[in-house]
This record gives structure tokens, sequence and C-alpha cells, in this order.
């Protein structure tokens, strides 16, 4: 599986999980950290919970794919899925307009997922 192809199944597995607003980044030659990060916005730390269990939970059975780190801080209302050249980002509205992730990233670099 490509990188691409693997942050292409966070985002559907995001999606299928209810995660809202999802975007997907091609960072390959700007980031020494990743290839793509995968945004998304859950509506409540339950959700937020339910998200991350999901995307692991379809990566594991499709796939056979496992996150290598998982920051996982729902209370804080952000926790990322490391996937080494695939980063998933899950965030509450508010933190995700806070911290303003996205704009350090260029437009032309969201790829279309779905």
């Amino acid at each position: 599986m490509t990188s691409q192809e693997l942050a292409i199944a966070c985002a559907r597995a995001a999606d299928d999980a209810k995660a809202t607003d999802i975007a997907v980044y091609d960072l390959r030659g700007q980031s020494n950290l990743t290839d793509f990060a995968v945004v998304c916005t859950a509506t409540s730390t339950p959700h937020l919970r339910a998200v991350l269990r999901d995307v692991d939970k379809e990566l594991w059975e499709k796939h056979e794919i496992e996150p290598v780190y998982a920051e996982r801080t729902p209370n804080a209302m952000w926790s990322v899925l490391d996937y080494i050249d695939v980063m998933l980002h899950v965030m509450s509205s508010e933190v995700r307009d806070f911290y303003g992730l996205e704009k350090i990233w260029k437009e032309e670099n969201r790829i279309s997922w779905n």
C-alpha cells in the first residue's frame, strides 16, 4: 500500500466514523515528518474516541496496518495516529480553528480522497 493509498484509507475510515471536514494533504517534499496529513473534526470527546477506535479497527481488519505511535488525548480534543508516512489528526472544531494546523500547508497540496 502506498502512502497516498493509506492516507485515503484513513480519510475513508474517518468518514465512516462520521468525522467531518476531512482534508488530506500531500506533504511529500515539504515535511520531514510525514508524506501525508489527514485532518478531520470530531464533535465531542466520545466521538473523537470513536473515530480513533474505528480508524484503528478498519485499517487493521482491511490492511493489517496499525499506527507506530498514537497520541490519544481525547480530553484535549486533539489526537494523532502516526503511521510514519501518514499522520491522522482528529480534532474538535475549536481546537482545529485555534491551532490553525492547516495554515502551514498550501491549499494546492490538498488532494481529493472521496
